[in-house]
């Protein structure tokens, strides 16, 4: 994949100053209609050879460009903060709106290569971070995203002769950085690993182009064309590439009954045994929080069910175990407009709590699947691939010791209306019903097949749904925070 990187290419002078002229202009222009359209973010991966070029490229694009419309990130070490999360959070937190470009050094190429290079991984963990890669990297097109992977390359003949050129010059040896050494010496398992990577993760949704490092103008005009075509080309079209959806139906409809329709929704407590059995689960909570074994874990808890269900009650009574600087409430409504400028699920990395924390999702990334869906809010593509996209995410949070506990609270049609109109009668309640609430009612059948569809297809053994008969309030309060408790206990057990 590399051999054609080393053959030499080179441009004179006056040809690259020619051709950089109607370059810089092309570019402009096109930037300022990504701009004006804000139909997709553009990322421009940047990775290789230490010394073949990198950082002088992305200086030049942004003289050539506006740099007002692009963010350079460069993702050294990572912080504290990042370290208390999930690798991903880092990437996720920087990516550019629709309409912008972000150029990424330092991405998640690189940390996998330098982890496996240094020894830090073996080839499983990096073939897992390759797919990991990849289904991240998807998820962003399919989102609409334009991406372009750049590996500078130099030979290792190369590579030597300019650590040599530079170390016997006094006006330019300030160049040279520990960086550049440690490539020499581990220059050919660097390779071996890096052509391993891009074999598998350049697809036509997000290729690699392999830039020859040696010569400044061939290399900085092959990178300006590149991004310029594959611009051209993305603000052309009418609208991103989109998957077809499934022909056949998510679920079976051998049973004409429904997943909700098996709960037994008449569990119930009474006045003395909520009180006794509230007390205790709250009181386990939070010794459980206190635990020095949470240093390791953070709490995830998603909230969602019939409107009316006691969401809003049931989280009161988890937090009010707490200290309130230990968790946090998170409630989800229509995304804003600087969500709807990002990835689906950017609003909800961006929440992912750090190590030691709690956060409660009140509505969460499931409205993908159902409010979405159920009123036409997205295509049938982009829901249909979501349950995928949830399952890797929920996959992400796992594997970094993030407890993630799901409920759905379930009521009956006859419960729900009497709620509603307990709402609008009662003067400090009022506020809580809504028109969409009566709209969401008149749908009812429509969201329990969308409920069965996304149980069936997101209820994994590392992220199970609890379904919780909420017809009695106390029940289902005591059933949450004592599933809770259980999850805490039982990924501390696993320490």
């Amino acid at each position: 994949m590399f051999e054609s990187a080393e053959i030499g290419h080179s441009i004179d002078k006056e040809t690259y100053e020619k051709a950089v002229l109607e370059l810089r202009e092309a570019l402009l222009e096109a930037q300022y209609e990504l701009k004006q359209q804000a139909r997709f973010p553009v990322l421009i991966l940047i990775n290789g050879i230490e010394g073949a070029g990198k950082g002088e490229t992305v200086k030049l694009l942004n003289e050539w460009m506006d740099p007002r419309l692009i963010n350079v990130e460069s993702f050294l070490q990572p912080t504290d903060e990042e370290l208390s999360r999930p690798p991903q959070w880092r990437f996720w937190r920087k990516l550019p709106p629709k309409g912008r470009t972000g150029i990424y050094f330092g991405n998640w190429y690189s940390q996998m290569l330098h982890a496996r290079v240094d020894g830090d991984i073996k080839d499983a963990r990096l073939d897992q971070a390759i797919n990991d890669a990849e289904a991240f990297e998807r998820m962003l097109c399919d989102e609409g995203a334009l991406i372009f992977k750049f590996w500078f390359h130099l030979s290792k003949k190369q590579l030597k002769e300019r650590l040599k050129a530079l170390e016997k010059d006094p006006q330019r040896s300030w160049q040279l950085n520990p960086l550049d050494w440690k490539q020499s010496e581990v220059y050919d398992r660097f390779v071996r690993f890096g052509e391993r990577v891009l074999r598998r993760t350049s697809r036509d949704y997000a290729p690699w182009y392999v830039i020859e490092g040696s010569d400044e103008y061939y290399r900085s005009l092959s990178v300006g064309r590149v991004i310029l075509e594959g611009l051209q080309a993305a603000l052309k079209q009418s609208g991103g590439p989109k998957p077809q959806p499934h022909a056949a139906p998510l679920m079976s409809s051998l049973d004409s009954r429904s997943l909700l329709d098996s709960l037994d929704l008449s569990h119930k407590l009474d006045k003395d045994e909520y009180k006794d059995q509230l007390a205790t689960e709250q009181a386990r909570l939070s010794g459980l929080m206190r635990d020095k074994r949470m240093r390791g874990h953070a709490l995830m808890a998603v909230f969602e069910g019939n409107d009316a269900a006691g969401k809003g009650g049931a989280i009161r009574r988890v937090t009010g175990a707490l200290d309130p600087r230990q968790y946090r409430t998170v409630p989800i409504a229509a995304p804003t407009e600087e969500e709807r400028a990002q990835p689906y699920l950017w609003r909800f990395w961006r929440h992912v709590p750090g190590r030691g924390q709690f956060t409660i999702f009140d509505r969460s990334w499931y409205g993908r699947v159902l409010v979405e869906r159920v009123e036409g809010y997205c295509a049938d593509a982009d829901w249909l691939r979501a349950y995928g996209e949830i399952n890797d995410f929920e996959e992400q949070l796992h594997n970094y010791g993030i407890v993630l506990v799901k409920f759905w609270l379930s009521i009956d049609k006859d419960t729900q209306m009497q709620r509603f109109k307990e709402r609008e009668e009662v003067a400090f309640k009022r506020y809580k019903i809504t028109e969409e609430d009566w709209r969401n009612r008149d749908k009812w059948d429509h969201y329990v097949h969308a409920v069965d569809d996304m149980v069936d297809r997101t209820s994994t053994e590392i992220a199970s749904w609890t379904l919780v008969e909420a017809n009695d309030k106390r029940y289902a309060r005591v059933k949450i925070l004592r599933t809770i408790n259980d999850a805490l206990e039982a990924a501390f057990k696993k320490d």
